[in-house]
């Protein structure tokens, strides 16, 4: 491989491990010019196939001049819009992988029989890489609007996750209904999830979790909460999940797949420290409401 091949990888990698090139986009937004935030806004708007019209047409669409649109490819690192292209491509390949895709791509298949002292010494290593990669892409003002829309007692909290990550969305539920009103776990039975949204509006915060692959239900949900007013805090991985299009808040947690599944280890932890937040964020209501609990379980033999 040429240098210059292996330079793009190298950067390729690098721009996926700080979570994609949507996220990409809102990251370098502060220091585009007003017309490179126009090309930003177009192609945020219809992400990702605004990325493969041609650069006149997205210039068209910004309003624009195509030289603006090839700035704006270099402002974000690329050598230019074929190579944003291309990065788009392979994150949407990456976005649609199954585990059976994943089985081969990682090379599981040549040390999936790895000793248990080699299991853990690889294991230390690549959760690691994947929660410092997920604290340093994470910015503390999304955290923070995350923190203030689940702590503001005047809202009602609604959870939901996908087929692994709604163990996350329970663990997330089940500390707020410790410290705070208002807490529901969506239920999975139509008629108790029906009823549960029905009576949803402007003060309702849907907080959802999607991994790859995406669920159409997961967006469908914040689809109707966003309608309806509402705001949509979404934890996603680095690919982003087609809900951060109507979400107030998207949280991605970088896990490069080392075996067949990706890690949930970065989304737990950014759970916990969102958990943290809302505890300092209530102050005394939630150790009040953490005391009145304990009363309660205690009395009726529950602890």
């Amino acid at each position: 491989m040429a240098a210059e091949d292996e330079a793009s990888v190298a950067e390729d990698g690098e721009r996926t491990a700080s979570g994609g090139v949507a996220e990409s986009i809102r990251r370098r937004l502060g220091e585009c010019t007003p017309a490179e935030r126009k090309v930003a806004r177009v192609l945020l708007a219809a992400y990702p196939s605004a990325g493969f019209e041609t650069v006149a047409r997205v210039a068209e669409r910004a309003g624009v001049s195509a030289p603006t649109v090839i700035r704006f490819a270099h402002r974000l690192g690329y050598r230019g819009f074929p190579d944003f292209q291309r990065a788009l491509r392979d994150e949407l390949e990456q976005r649609e992988a199954s585990p059976v895709a994943l089985y081969t791509a990682t090379g599981f298949a040549e040390r999936g029989g790895s000793p248990a002292a080699d299991l853990l010494e690889s294991s230390a290593a690549s959760l690691t890489a994947a929660l410092r990669a997920t604290c340093a892409a994470l910015p503390p003002e999304d955290l923070q609007g995350a923190v203030d829309l689940l702590a503001d007692p005047r809202r009602r909290v609604l959870l939901v996750g996908g087929r692994f990550s709604a163990l996350h969305a329970r663990y997330l539920g089940l500390h707020l209904l410790q410290i705070r009103d208002d807490v529901e776990l969506l239920p999975e039975g139509a008629v108790e999830r029906t009823a549960a949204l029905a009576r949803g509006g402007r003060r309702d915060v849907l907080a959802v979790f999607d991994f790859r692959r995406y669920e159409p239900a997961l967006l469908d949900l914040a689809r109707l909460v966003s309608g309806r007013g509402g705001k949509v805090v979404l934890v996603t991985d680095g690919w982003l999940s087609p809900i951060s299009a109507v979400a107030d808040v998207a949280l991605p947690c970088q896990a490069p797949a080392t075996t067949p599944y990706d890690s949930l280890v970065p989304a737990l932890a950014v759970t916990e420290t969102v958990v943290t937040g809302v505890l300092g964020a209530l102050g005394e209501a939630a150790q009040e409401h953490m005391r009145r609990g304990e009363d309660t379980a205690r009395t009726l033999g529950l602890y």
